[in-house]
């Protein structure tokens, strides 16, 4: 299974890229059937709240892994990057929890910052999660199919060096939609 992964990681990526995505919008669209999920009390008022310190947390991972691979520590790198990627797949599942049973959090705030600034902001925040979740996948599955020596002759390093950013960015923007929903408004 290692194997056939490692000679087809584009197309892996790609069948991961679409259940995952399948999920989120079948999530957010309420496709997804309520049912299908048990409903624990109190969870639900918890999440934005746990998504809000993952998100925190996940940022914080992210940079160090950065800045420990500019500073050639690659195993510090790899636990970092691989832990934000945990942390990525914990939010998203209580995300989807959250809204297959809910739907989406309204915005209660004035209607000019919810025209002007969260509207604007929550869209560049899910295009970001949309593009970085084919980028990740590519990058994570290089980098769990190879040994670190094989791993500087793919395209590893190139994608990554957007992947991060965008991913820093969407963590980010996340962080502020969840401070105009949960905490401003």
């Amino acid at each position: 299974m290692h194997q056939q992964i490692k000679q087809n990681v584009p197309a892996v990526t790609g069948v991961l890229t679409l259940l995952s995505l399948g999920f989120v919008f079948g999530a957010a669209l309420q496709i997804i059937p309520s049912t299908v999920f048990p409903h624990v009390s109190g969870l639900i008022a918890v999440i934005p709240h746990l998504n809000a310190g993952i998100s925190l947390t996940a940022i914080a991972l992210i940079s160090a892994g950065w800045y420990f691979i500019r500073n050639d520590a690659v195993e510090k790198h790899q636990y970092a990057m691989v832990t934000s990627f945990g942390l990525f797949v914990a939010f998203l599942g209580l995300y989807l929890y959250r809204v297959t049973l809910e739907g989406p959090s309204p915005f209660l705030g004035p209607d000019v910052i919810k025209t002007y600034v969260y509207l604007p902001l929550l869209a560049i925040h899910i295009l970001l999660a949309i593009v970085c979740i084919p980028l990740l996948y590519y990058v994570l599955l290089l980098a769990l199919t190879r040994p670190v020596s094989e791993l500087y002759a793919t395209n590893h390093r190139r994608v990554a060096r957007i992947a991060a950013p965008l991913w820093l960015i969407s963590f980010f923007l996340g962080v502020v939609v969840y401070g105009l929903l949960h905490v401003v408004y």
